[in-house]
């Protein structure tokens, strides 16, 4: 070891070792806690599934911080291109590290960042070397490699599974009972083997091939090996793709604007990954292939054919074509004589290719060519805002896309063009100011009659079309315990949208202030303003207007652990919706406890809240058992409660158990059509285990 090396690492050690806070480390780690504070997102009821996984599986395979490259530990969302830059000059000046804390000496590690870090990260020069062992032998001995069994119900009767009040009514064809069951093994780099099942509550549990029905009404399957000579990745099943910017194929990995308002504005390419959800639509369903034609060029090809929900309708132009779909139905809901009907009436066949050239860490470019072809014509009702939409049954879309690292600059960017004509491109540049200002810049522009079905790149709205705008993102650490991030986005809307009847306008920004003294407390206090144009209704005319709306929301949050066991969480949400001269509130207010003890693990919550209208939902994230997540509404008055327990039976086996209830004091009747809830309570009840097979 060099003198200089020995020194530092020996200082570092003994800094460390003094400061206990930055020394001690937890025993267990929240990863759902940890989700919740750097993607914080107040207002959508967004499926994690994707990001968990990932995050879990790099929790439990860690990235070695001596073999990592950028695009590894850029996909963290945790470092910035400067700290990753800074990372990897130091282990070319001073060699490889010895000890994870050795960080601090590096330019842009503070303890926060280290903090977030270390659970996903070792320094172990074992993990460098290659398994030789045969792939079935590794497959077996694999220690990611668990089986899970999980049961819900709402205990309330809904109107669905209750008798009929005529013989033409519907029911469900189900019972309440939801029922999910999953495998997996894998390794990063390696190797994932898995499936997955789910039951929806009001779905029938039986076995009918002319309906579809396989027992449980939705699978999943995948097996995926990697590195397998100049083959990188080879997978069949069930699949998704992340190419650049997720321009035209977006994995759901892309966090969008949130608490973290500086690293997630670019994505990272990650090409071929397993796809393990139970959201029954917009994945890919085939075989992919990811070939490496030479140290800095590869090839990945795809193809799908995945049959979707639809409701194909006659057309009265028989001349074109016979039947139609005007929209696919994502929601895999199977229960009603309607739902099964629509299930699985349209293929979607993709087929298409991406070009990937890295000759370095700092430079990546490439090329995608995508076709995608319906067995049944899409065509969206003659709404004016459906003018410029999609229609027809084949859709051809090709992009490019890029990123340069120059300095203290990462650029990035991708382009795309679809059959229609119609273009779409978004890019950007993060950077390092100074090493204590972090800055990122997000423009986009996605023409009116630009199509794409899997896009997910940066947006205000859902889809990547009819939208331009502007991001700024700026993350200002102003001393070890104090650091404040914050955006400001401003957007416009070129054509009509659902619910707005003119071209609009809108913006929305950010500020959080985060204080973190040490190990044991965390306190923010984060405050969102957005306008947006929307429809207003005159009621003397029974005409719409076009006209902004803003809503204001306020958010604090105190997090204190008292040693090990015992953890709490206080939180207060208060927001203000103002269109024209009206003024409409909701607030909701949040107690959260946690004690561990042993194998035992408990959760619980306690939640006030008090909303007028729809744009006042509260929307605050619940601990859930491993692998689902809950962020329900809090609409009208009301209490919730849940109390989560987690119990390790033995070193194989995990078993949780949650109840979760809410009392409504504005209403006697909870939900709507089969949803129907007679009273002012629902109470929902979950079950699961997990078992470990090494």
């Amino acid at each position: 070891m060099k003198p200089a090396k020995l020194f530092i690492v020996t200082a570092v050690v003994l800094l460390f070792c003094e400061g206990k806070t930055l020394a001690q480390k937890e025993e267990q780690f929240d990863l759902e806690s940890f989700i919740e504070e750097l993607f914080n997102l107040q207002e959508e009821d967004i499926n994690y599934e994707d990001l968990y996984e990932s995050l879990l599986t790099l929790y439990q395979n860690p990235l070695n911080l001596n073999t990592a490259n950028a695009y590894e530990l850029q996909s963290l969302y945790i470092l910035s291109s400067t700290q990753i830059q800074n990372l990897q000059n130091y282990i070319e000046q001073t060699g490889k590290l010895i000890t994870l804390y050795e960080l601090k000496v590096i330019e842009g590690f503070d303890y926060a960042t280290i903090e977030r870090l270390k659970p996903f990260v070792t320094v172990n020069s074992k993990d460098a070397l290659v398994d030789e062992r045969p792939l079935l032998q590794r497959i077996l001995e694999e220690r990611n490699n668990y089986i899970i069994s999980r049961y819900e119900r709402i205990l309330n009767q809904k109107k669905g599974n209750g008798p009929k009040e005529s013989p033409d009514d519907s029911r469900y064809a189900g019972s309440a009972d939801k029922f999910y069951l999953r495998y997996r093994v894998s390794k990063p780099n390696d190797f994932s083997i898995g499936f997955t099942t789910e039951k929806d509550a009001g779905e029938q549990l039986h076995w009918s091939p002319k309906n579809k029905t396989f027992f449980n009404d939705f699978w999943s399957a995948h097996i995926m090996i990697e590195n397998q000579g100049k083959w990188q990745k080879l997978i069949i099943g069930d699949y998704q793709l992340q190419f650049g910017q997720g321009l035209l194929f977006g994995a759901g990995f892309g966090v969008g604007k949130g608490s973290e308002t500086v690293n997630t504005a670019n994505r990272v390419t990650l090409g071929i990954k397993p796809y393990t959800s139970v959201l029954e639509g917009g994945f890919l369903r085939g075989a992919a292939a990811s070939y490496v034609l030479n140290k800095k060029l590869n090839a990945t090809v795809f193809i799908s054919n995945l049959k979707q929900d639809a409701d194909i309708q006659m057309s009265d132009n028989t001349e074109d074509f016979d039947g139609y779909f005007s929209s696919l139905q994502l929601t895999g809901m199977h229960r009603t004589p309607t739902e099964l009907a629509n299930k699985k009436q349209v293929a979607e066949t993709v087929l298409g290719m991406n070009l990937n050239f890295r000759p370095n860490d700092r430079t990546e470019a490439g090329f995608i060519i995508s076709t995608n072809h319906f067995s049944v014509p899409m065509l969206r009702s003659d709404k004016p805002y459906n003018k410029f939409e999609f229609k027809g049954q084949s859709n051809l879309n090709m992009g490019m896309y890029g990123r340069y690292q120059w300095q203290h600059f990462l650029l990035f960017g991708e382009s795309a063009v679809s059959k229609s004509g119609g273009l779409g491109a978004v890019g950007g540049f993060a950077t390092s100011l100074t090493p204590r200002v972090e800055f990122a810049m997000v423009l986009r522009s996605y023409q009116k009659n630009f199509h794409t079905f899997r896009g997910t790149s940066f947006a205000e709205g859902s889809r990547n079309i009819n939208e331009k705008g502007v991001y700024w993102g700026i993350k200002y650490t102003l001393n070890r315990k104090f650091y404040l991030t914050a955006y400001y986005d401003t957007y416009h809307f070129p054509w009509l949208r659902f619910g707005v009847d003119t071209p609009s306008n809108g913006h929305d920004y950010l500020l959080r202030l985060n204080y973190n003294p040490g190990s044991r407390i965390k306190l923010y206090g984060q405050f969102r303003s957005e306008l947006k144009d929307i429809n207003f209704n005159i009621a003397s005319s029974n005409n719409n207007v076009v006209v902004p709306g803003r809503k204001d929301q306020y958010l604090i949050h105190w997090e204190y652990a008292s040693g090990i066991r015992f953890s709490f969480k206080s939180r207060i949400q208060f927001s203000e919706y103002h269109l024209i001269a009206k003024k409409t509130k909701g607030y909701a207010f949040i107690q959260d406890a946690v004690y561990k003890n042993g194998a035992w693990a408990f959760s619980a919550r306690m939640a006030l809240f008090d909303t007028e209208g729809s744009q006042n939902k509260q929307y605050a994230y619940e601990r859930d058992v491993l692998y689902a997540f809950s962020i329900p509404a809090y609409s009208g008055q009301g209490i919730r409660n849940y109390l989560l327990i987690q119990y390790r039976a033995f070193r194989k086996m995990d078993l949780w158990a949650r109840i979760a209830k809410t009392t409504y004091y504005d209403r006697d009747e909870i939900g709507t059509g089969l949803e129907t809830i007679n009273g002012n309570k629902r109470t929902e009840v979950k079950f699961q285990v997990r078992y470990k097979l090494n």
